[in-house]
């Protein structure tokens, strides 16, 4: 059973989403939040596999939040909950750790393949919003693109084909067919891909991609 903590300011909002989840079977709702302090106490208390959290609301916002709980030593999966054209700190959200991000109106279905996917252990790279999101709002200055080089330089060639491959929100099997891989060997280069550059997940990675400009 995956265990999800839902913290958002609007309990209407909270209900829908606990009402949607619970329906899956495999997904339970140990507990709720209004505001990112909620959020924090109820990660210690009740250790969720999946925090789903909205970036804006009163007192503490999901962005801090999300830096404090990226900070501990076994952290849940943070996704943010967010609405695209108003929500500009979603991308420092991303850096702070959180492993993607879901629209408000994500279709229900979407929705708990979105908690089964990242309670797995992998990130949302939805090729049509996340990787637009990073090319939005990655930073563009020449001294945090020579950082973001510097970093990659450590890949092998084939490391660095498959992260920007990451970068360009592909899944694990669509690079597999793009490089003419095998699964199992995408899997192999991404997990060492990762511990090189010291990103915890694949979203920190594919930004560092947008930062050094190779996508």
């Amino acid at each position: 059973m995956i265990k999800v903590l839902l913290v958002d300011d609007e309990a209407l909002v909270r209900s829908g989403l606990r009402m949607i989840l619970e329906a899956s079977g495999d997904i339970a709702i140990v507990a709720e939040a209004r505001d990112g302090d909620e959020a924090v106490s109820a990660v210690l208390r009740h250790r969720p596999d999946v925090v789903l959290m909205d970036v804006r609301m009163p007192g503490r916002d999901g962005l801090s939040a999300a830096r404090e709980l990226g900070e501990q030593a076994d952290p849940p999966k943070v996704v943010m909950l967010t609405t695209f054209d108003i929500d500009e700190y979603v991308h420092s959200a991303l850096r702070a750790g959180a492993v993607g991000f879901l629209l408000k109106d994500t279709p229900p279905s979407d929705l708990t393949e979105a908690v089964r996917t990242v309670a797995a252990g992998n990130a949302m790279l939805s090729p049509t919003v996340t990787r637009r999101l990073i090319r939005t709002f990655a930073g563009r200055g020449l001294s945090q693109a020579e950082v973001a080089k510097q970093r990659l330089s450590a890949l092998t060639e084939r490391e660095l084909e498959v992260v920007c491959a990451v970068g360009r929100g592909l899944s694990n099997a669509e690079i597999a067919r793009e490089l003419d891989m095998a699964e199992a060997t995408v899997k192999a280069h991404v997990s060492r891909a990762l511990a090189k550059l010291g990103a915890s997940n694949r979203v920190q990675a594919a930004i560092l991609t947008h930062d050094a400009g190779l996508i």
